[in-house]
């Protein structure tokens, strides 16, 4: 069904907000919000005016003076804003930048190259926050003034937002001289109270680190704050020489790498922007600009990363392109000059940022007309073109400083790169830990292998778990078995030798995982012999070099991740036949089949049978493995409980054997040679079958 139409909607009800209505209705959108950060956020609108008249070379000094009654006076000793009439309006030119949105002397015309306030709108908005702001310009003859009331031009008849207030517009002189060659601004405003909560207040520790920040952006600028607040005046000033470079040491801490350094360039770009032709029309047009990249960095031995970023004087506390350009020079410099001077090898992975960035403390700075922020906030630069700029810049630098062949840059240079090769070593070291516990993790929660052969009975003191090598053994021992109490898991051949392998490899391996999973105690530290989910694991291989081989693997594997298991003695070894006799005349009480488990024991079986007249069918089978006994041979002789012969493995001296271990199956080749050589000598040469 249709929805019914409602014709009571219509132009009337649009609200057209304007001028400064705008701000009053919407401040967060100017501001960021009406707490204390949109307070200090206003404050610094206005203080960046002046620091733009010092980046344009015509302001020495700003001076910021905190009232009690919480007013904030900002004088600065630039140009003065302009009080001629500008000509559209027919309004002086203070009235204008703090009327109107989108005003101001930053537009072109050639008054500011570099400059913090780009969109008109910094006087205006804190204007129209303001319950009151007076204004002051200091030009020859003399000073002149306006104030405002919540952004209405107009006359007060006393002090404080609370005196009597005459709308009127235009300039008032204010009788104070003003000498040839001397000016400034001077804009005091009380924040509206009706805008701003209660608690929003100017913060000293703000103010002053910000303070501090910009005199050092802005070499040779003082900056003067003065708390009157208090029941003592609180004074404190800035001025910074040095630049960037100061900014850098305040901000390191640690035993430092490096000296500090400075990657300095320019760099041009083409922008198109909407101009305004001779008719009046916006067209859009190519502009050649130019950006220059001043960087100053250092590296310290701590493990803390503090990057500063700048856009002319302005803070972008959330980076953007400038910040992304620096970063990507830094990785791509790096993993070349490492490379060429072989502090990475071959087969090293390439560093990335966070390698580089370990340590790190830097200061970088873009210097351009007109950049485009993401806000008015510009809390993030957004012109394109910084990044390429910024990269080729600090690119070129950087790779002089870490090709250089001066011996004391050349030897910092080599300290920097063995730290980079460090940090990337503990972060791939510290990867590989998070993805073993993960994968050990997973492997104890997840669901058991699709080949485990499992077992009825939950009775944890009576289970078997067989660990049976071949598929061949495998079809037999699952015929032999009694599938009530006597499980069955399948290994491949020769499992990973964990004595050599980390612990992520054995992880990986499928069969080592396998048997950690199945066996259900988990592993290492996480051990835990009650989870365990049968009462006895038996190895079950065949009886010749390859089947011990795979039973000392399994041994290693237990010993090293699951020890408790062979404390406890519950890890044996199947003991399968060698021989089967087949007598041909058996007497009575004796069975047609005959077992012998070693060479020796087959001779005297042969003698014993010899002495007692019983003839035997020749030749004695020998078996080569498990899978060329039939199911009824295997039970009889392996499987079965009341017939079979189990070894079992228990641990006496866990150091000992932990050397044992190292010894057979460790990475170490000369002690094991020695051992195999010293054992050759004490082999008995008449009892080998050559």
């Amino acid at each position: 069904m249709a929805a019914p139409s409602d014709n009571t909607y219509n132009a009337a009800h649009l609200l057209v907000l304007e001028g400064l209505e705008a701000v009053r209705k919407r401040p967060g959108m100017y501001i960021g919000s009406t707490d204390t950060r949109g307070l200090m956020h206003c404050l610094w609108e206005i203080i960046d005016n002046g620091v733009d008249e010092a980046l344009a070379g015509h302001a020495s000094d700003v001076e910021i003076t905190l009232h009690p009654d919480g007013s904030v006076e900002i004088y600065d000793n630039g140009r003065g804003i302009p009080t001629d009439k500008e000509p559209k309006t027919g309004l002086p030119g203070v009235e204008v930048v703090a009327t109107k949105l989108h005003a101001g002397g930053k537009f072109g015309g050639g008054s500011y190259n570099a400059t913090g306030g780009l969109h008109g709108v910094g006087l205006s908005v804190v204007n129209a926050l303001s319950a009151r702001m007076d204004i002051d310009v200091d030009r020859s003859p003399a000073t002149q003034g306006l104030s405002f009331r919540r952004g209405v031009p107009g006359v007060f008849e006393g002090e404080g937002p609370d005196a009597e207030f005459t709308v009127q517009s235009g300039l008032t002189r204010k009788g104070k001289r003003v000498a040839k060659g001397k000016s400034g601004t001077r804009v005091r405003f009380w924040p509206d109270r009706q805008i701003f909560t209660k608690d929003a207040e100017i913060v000293m520790d703000g103010l002053v680190g910000r303070a501090r920040q910009t005199s050092y952006i802005v070499p040779g600028l003082g900056l003067k704050i003065t708390d009157l607040r208090g029941e003592e005046p609180v004074t404190e000033t800035f001025r910074h020489e040095g630049g960037i470079s100061e900014f850098v040491e305040f901000l390191s801490a640690g035993e430092r790498v490096t000296d500090v350094m400075r990657l300095q360039g320019t760099g041009s770009f083409k922008e198109t922007v909407p101009m305004l032709d001779a008719k009046g029309h916006m067209t859009p047009q190519e502009v050649e600009r130019e950006l220059g990249v001043d960087v100053a960095l250092r590296w310290d031995a701590a493990y803390d990363t503090t990057v500063r970023s700048f856009v002319n004087v302005i803070a972008t506390p959330k980076g953007g392109t400038h910040v992304s350009g620096f970063e990507q020079a830094l990785t791509k410099t790096f993993n070349e000059a490492m490379r060429a001077t072989k502090a990475l090898k071959v087969n090293d992975a390439d560093v990335i940022k966070d390698d580089i960035l370990e340590g790190l403390t830097a200061v970088v700075t873009v210097r351009l007309s007109e950049p485009q922020f993401e806000g008015q906030t510009k809390e993030i630069l957004g012109t394109p073109a910084a990044r390429s700029v910024v990269r080729k810049v600090v690119s070129s630098e950087l790779k002089n400083f870490l090709s250089s062949t001066k011996r004391d840059q050349k030897a910092q240079a080599k300290l920097l790169m063995e730290k980079v090769v460090a940090a990337s070593k503990t972060r791939l070291s510290l990867r590989q830990q998070k993805d073993t516990q993960r994968r050990k993790n997973a492997l104890e929660s997840s669901a058991l292998p699709a080949k485990l052969a499992d077992c009825r009975s939950g009775d944890n003191d009576r289970t078997e778990l067989f660990i049976v090598e071949g598929d061949s053994a495998l079809g037999t021992a699952k015929l032999a078995r009694n599938s009530e109490f006597q499980a069955l898991l399948p290994i491949r051949g020769k499992i990973l030798n964990v004595q050599k392998a980390s612990v992520a490899d054995m992880l990986k391996n499928a069969e080592c995982s396998s048997i950690i999973q199945v066996v259900g105690a988990g592993s290492g530290r996480t051990f835990d012999l009650e989870a365990r989910r049968y009462g006895r694991i038996i190895f079950m291989a065949d009886a010749d070099s390859d089947g011990a081989h795979i039973r000392c693997l399994l041994a290693t594997l237990f010993f090293k991740y699951m020890p408790g298991l062979l404390e406890a003695g519950r890890v044996y070894t199947a003991v399968p036949p060698l021989h089967r006799i087949e007598l041909t005349n058996p007497k009575k009480g004796m069975e047609k089949y005959v077992y012998t488990y070693s060479d020796d024991e087959m001779r005297r079986k042969l003698a014993e049978l010899k002495k007692k007249n019983v003839r035997w069918k020749d030749p004695v089978q020998r078996y080569k493995g498990l899978g060329e006994m039939d199911a009824d041979q295997l039970q009889e002789t392996t499987m079965d409980p009341r017939h079979r012969t189990l070894r079992r493995l228990t641990v006496d001296d866990a150091s000992e054997a932990a050397q044992v271990f190292e010894l057979l199956m460790g990475a170490d080749v000369a002690p094991r040679k020695e051992f195999i050589v010293q054992g050759a000598y004490e082999v008995d040469l008449e009892t080998l079958d050559a």
